[in-house]
């Protein structure tokens, strides 16, 4: 008896959403995006109500930015629930987040439910393949190019869950992702980018694709190192997860890396003092160092090491 009660009012409210009225729409969306920001059962009731989905991106297209916002609230809200994520990703629904993120003139919060929202949907893994089809994955990185973008973070996350499937790493490699991802650890100025930046850079050297182009990256060594020597324990994380990954492909890397004065000391200081994972993959780093160092101290060559 309430579960009908509560769908006939989901319903009303939705009939109201649609109303002709900016004020009778804003103050519906507000409602539904509030009784679904909390309740799996009331996401499932609005999604199961007649044209609803429809009818919210329609609404999502509307030249207001408050009626654009609410509505894309909801269907984020929508794509909590596992079981609605296949069905919300559309090609339509992928084609209209997609425009909204390639135009300049986007609200910056709508830029941000967008993007949050295909995140979401791509947390199901069928999803994934398909937003790289759409040409989700080129947007995303010339979005995040945009020092301006205030979305920036939003974006970076969702290239982040995006890129974890192997088709999609190879889009955002050839879409120029790595010296896009690079510029913004060495410019940006919030250690919350830079440290998202280089878990994406840590996916991408996942895969060959990835790694091939971090290994042909001017100064990459110096750049992850400098990295290491910063504040943020998130970005020394990502660095010194990278540096293994190089270290493992590539002994010019390593010799680039005994190179610098300060590598070892660096590593030393994160060994006491990083988190749990920072001192996981400097552990692996040093030893990688040592294990270098004894086989050039065999073979009777130059030893790298620096003491």
């Amino acid at each position: 008896m309430l579960t009908a009660k509560l769908r006939e009012t989901i319903h009303e409210y939705l009939s109201e959403a649609q109303s002709d009225s900016h004020e009778v729409q804003q103050k519906a969306l507000q409602t539904l995006a509030s009784i679904t920001r909390v309740s799996p059962q009331n996401r499932s009731l609005l999604a199961q109500s007649y044209g609803a989905i429809p009818a919210l991106l329609a609404l999502s297209k509307s030249i207001s930015p408050i009626i654009q916002t609410l509505s894309l609230s909801v269907l984020f809200n929508l794509s909590l629930n596992p079981n609605l994520k296949q069905s919300l990703a559309d090609m339509e629904t992928i084609n209209h987040l997609n425009s909204i993120i390639l135009s300049p003139t986007s609200p910056s919060e709508s830029t941000k439910l967008a993007s949050s929202l295909i995140c979401s949907l791509a947390m199901l893994d069928k999803n994934k393949a398909k937003f790289g089809v759409a040409g989700t994955i080129p947007l995303l990185i010339h979005a995040i190019s945009d020092p301006c973008n205030a979305a920036a973070h939003h974006l970076l996350s969702t290239l982040a869950e995006l890129v974890q499937f192997h088709g999609n790493c190879t889009l955002a490699v050839r879409a120029g992702a790595i010296p896009v991802l690079i510029h913004v650890v060495e410019s940006s100025d919030g250690e919350d980018l830079s440290g998202t930046s280089l878990a994406v850079l840590g996916l991408l050297s996942k895969f060959d694709e990835g790694l091939n182009a971090l290994k042909k990256t001017e100064q990459i060594v110096s750049s992850m190192v400098e990295v290491l020597k910063g504040r943020c324990m998130l970005s020394k994380e990502g660095a010194a997860e990278i540096l293994v990954r190089l270290f493992d492909e590539n002994e010019g890397c390593l010799a680039d890396a005994l190179n610098l004065p300060e590598f070892l000391t660096v590593l030393a200081d994160i060994s006491v003092r990083g988190s749990a994972k920072a001192r996981e993959m400097t552990a692996q780093l040093l030893k990688k160092t040592m294990d270098a160092n004894l086989v050039s101290y065999s073979d009777g060559s130059h030893m790298l090491l620096r003491w």
